[in-house]
């Protein structure tokens, strides 16, 4: 603030709510957010009506794409741990979902809590406990900041595992599914030219994203003895050999 910027380009719900309480006259530009209207810091999609405006991920709308592509890989699917913070109002809203999806298809969902990187060895020893055929993992700072730590944590225990960003990937997770990063920030590049230009964020209506990816890392399936159906590979993206 004291830098006196003429716009803030922010990414996540932490970094978003930081920046609302510390301003409400600086043009801010969310480039990632599942839930902006639920988490209050716009009015509407189409009328934010403050000083913040950018781009919602949605991340909610893909947890039943998640779960599918879960289903296409373990056929047998029944019990699925899903790692999250309580405390990240987007993680609830894709949990919400989430919920909803399962119950419509038979899979049980089993909430694992991490709201500190010291528990994350001790939530996969619940994992492990609950038997889980599968796992989905959140976009959580928490997680993300240790992303090579918890894709470590599922091949030691042999976990087919879905991830919402590439993060993990290039971790070595087995597959993911969700927004483009380069994507978002073209988008949010986008509101910083019209911002600079004399464009009132309040008036700028926040986009959903435009790109989705889905990445498959073949090699991390071979080392879990699974096989990769057809349907997903021709589907991906991107498929690391």
């Amino acid at each position: 603030m004291r830098a006196k910027p003429d716009a803030i380009v922010v990414e996540g719900p932490p970094a978003i709510a930081a920046a609302h309480r510390a301003t409400a006259s600086i043009p801010l530009i969310m480039t990632s957010n599942p839930d902006p209207v639920g988490a209050g810091f716009v009015a509407s999609l189409a009328r934010p009506g403050g000083n913040i405006t950018g781009v919602a991920n949605m991340a909610t709308d893909l947890s039943g794409k998640e779960l599918q592509l879960l289903r296409e890989l373990v056929p047998h699917l029944q019990r699925v741990a899903v790692l999250l913070n309580p405390s990240n109002r987007g993680d609830l809203g894709v949990w919400r979902l989430a919920e909803r999806v399962a119950r419509s298809t038979g899979i049980q969902l089993v909430a694992i809590d991490i709201q500190s990187p010291s528990q994350i060895d001790a939530a996969f020893e619940m994992i492990q406990q609950l038997h889980a055929d599968a796992l989905m993992v959140l976009n959580d700072g928490v997680l993300v900041s240790n992303a090579a730590r918890v894709v470590q944590l599922v091949a030691a225990r042999r976990l087919p595992a879905i991830y919402g960003i590439t993060n993990y990937i290039a971790a070595g997770g087995l597959m993911s599914y969700g927004t483009s990063p380069l994507g978002l920030w073209n988008q949010a590049a986008m509101y910083v030219d019209r911002i600079l230009k004399g464009a009132n964020p309040a008036d700028l209506p926040v986009e959903r994203p435009t790109t989705f990816e889905l990445i498959v890392n073949l090699k991390t399936a071979h080392s879990l003895g699974l096989t990769v159906p057809q349907s997903i590979l021709l589907r991906a993206d991107e498929v690391i050999k």
